[in-house]
This record gives structure tokens, sequence and C-alpha cells, in this order.
């Protein structure tokens, strides 16, 4: 029988690449980089052999996709930011049983899901990143979801997230899932970035306040309290992909009846206007 055996939100910033190159931003992404080493450390001591990822990077416009191939290999170059990531190269094997279980479920719950098997059906880099750090720590197979939703509900979501743990518990799989995305996500407009040094700077003193105060409510275990205010953050805070990977995450994590108290293994740091962090979801 398979199990979650460890949750986590995590940043996917390029400039985590950026802080390993020469240049302004070398060493400044350190932090980012270590807690993605320590969640990868972790699962590694937990057993874990996949990684999901729901990624706030992968824009869909209906249904629900998830890239469940065999393997993910060859060279990415972002098409938002191709100066903050060119030519990363990556090699990663997949878990088609697994993805094409999870869309089963979810289709199965009454939320259309589709598993592709496509070779030029490309990753997003809310999933490469993390694995181009994790990978260094521990080789995990991985599914990729879809997370930016443009015309699905949070409750679709949390279906969809239910039915990543009905699959995983159907299969002999033991699994990391990453919820990929930020907290809030309001970038800098460009004609304001350079004036505000926004690479490291948050664009709105109230967005980052509202992310401290989730950040103490996970930690807190307050997480009911959390979701009766999602939409609004999401809404209100810009929060990347309307926060469907965090949906996702809750869902696979039992919504309202999680109570575990979070561990911020990344301190709270903005970029480009937006507010990053990496938090581990202990699972119950």
């Amino acid at each position: 029988m398979g199990e979650i055996v460890l949750a986590a939100k995590c940043t996917h910033v390029p400039t985590m690449l950026m802080s390993e190159q020469d240049g302004p931003v070398k060493g400044k992404r350190q932090a980012a980089i270590d807690g993605h080493l320590e969640i990868a450390r972790r699962a590694k001591a937990l057993g874990a052999d996949t990684v999901v990822i729901c990624d706030t990077h992968w824009v869909i416009n209906a249904g629900f996709h998830i890239n469940a191939n065999h393997r993910f290999h060859g060279l990415f170059t972002s098409n938002e930011f191709p100066q903050f990531i060119r030519d990363m190269p990556f090699d990663h094997e997949g878990n088609p049983a697994l993805g094409d279980a999870i869309a089963k479920a979810a289709t199965e719950a009454g939320v259309h899901t589709l598993a592709h098997h496509l070779d030029t059906l490309e990753c997003e880099y809310g999933t490469l990143v993390p694995l181009h750090f994790m990978g260094r720590a521990h080789k995990m197979k991985v599914v990729s979801i879809a997370a930016w939703c443009t015309v699905h509900s949070h409750d679709e979501s949390r279906v969809v997230g239910e039915a990543i743990r009905t699959a995983v518990e159907a299969s002999d799989s033991k699994v990391l899932l990453v919820a990929s995305g930020s907290l809030s996500h309001k970038i800098w407009p460009n004609r304001d970035y350079a004036a505000n040094n926004g690479t490291f700077t948050i664009s709105s003193e109230f967005n980052r306040q509202v992310d401290l105060h989730v950040l103490d409510m996970w930690q807190r275990g307050d997480h009911a309290t959390f979701l009766k205010m999602l939409p609004d953050y999401a809404q209100f805070c810009c929060g990347e992909g309307s926060m469907h990977d965090t949906a996702m995450l809750y869902g696979a994590l039992g919504w309202d009846r999680y109570t575990a108290k979070c561990e911020v293994v990344t301190p709270y740091f903005p970029s480009s206007g937006t507010g990053q962090t990496n938090v581990i979801f202990p699972v119950n």
C-alpha cells in the first residue's frame, strides 16, 4: 500500500538558478536552495520514490491535466524568462501508472482529468526547478500536475488533491507531494521594477503582511481558518496560479481536518515583487 510520506509548499523562482552563476544574484538564493535540499533529504529518509508536483506554471483552460510520461529529458529554456533560465539540462524518470491512476480517480470523483504520455509535452519550470535542486539530495520519479487553473474552482482542485491521495494509497509508491508556487504573487510593473530593486523586494506591503500571517497560521496548525480565507487570499494577494496548487495540497492532506503544525525551512523572502518560502507540511 502506498502513502504520501511528506508534503511541502515550495518556491521555484528562477533566481535560484542565477544564485549559482556569476552576477549580481550569486549566492542570494542559497537559503531557498538549502530548503529544497532539506525537503528532499527528509523525503529520502521517509522512503519516497516519487514526487508529485502541482505546478502553477502549467496553465490550463479546460479540464485538469497530468503529465504522466515515462521520462522527461532535454534542455529547458523558459519562455517567460529566457534571460534567467536557458539551456537547463534535465533528465527525470516518470511514474506513468501513478499519473494515470490520479486522473482516473479524479474523473470518477466528478472532475474531468486527463493523463498524457507525450514526448512533446514539456514540463514547466515549476516542476523542473524543484527537481533540479531536490535531485541532488534524492533522485525520484516525477508526476507533474497542472495547477495554473484559469476556469476552475478551488473545490475542484480539492477533489484532484483527494484523488492524488486515493491513487497513491492504492499504489505501491511512497510520495513526496509538492505544491510548487509562491504565496502572494504581484510582480512589479515593468516600469517600476528597476527603480524598486525588484529582484529583492515585494511590490505590496499588504501582501507581505498577509503572507506572514498565513505562515504564522500554518505553523500553528490553524489550517481550517486559512482555508476559509483561501479564495480571498488568492484573489486579493494575486496568489500564483490562483493557488490551485495549495488547494490540491490541502485536498490530499484532508482539507480542513488537517491540523499538523508546519515547519518553515526557508525564511520568507521577496522576489520580483512576490512572496516566497519553502514550508514542510508533515503528514499525519
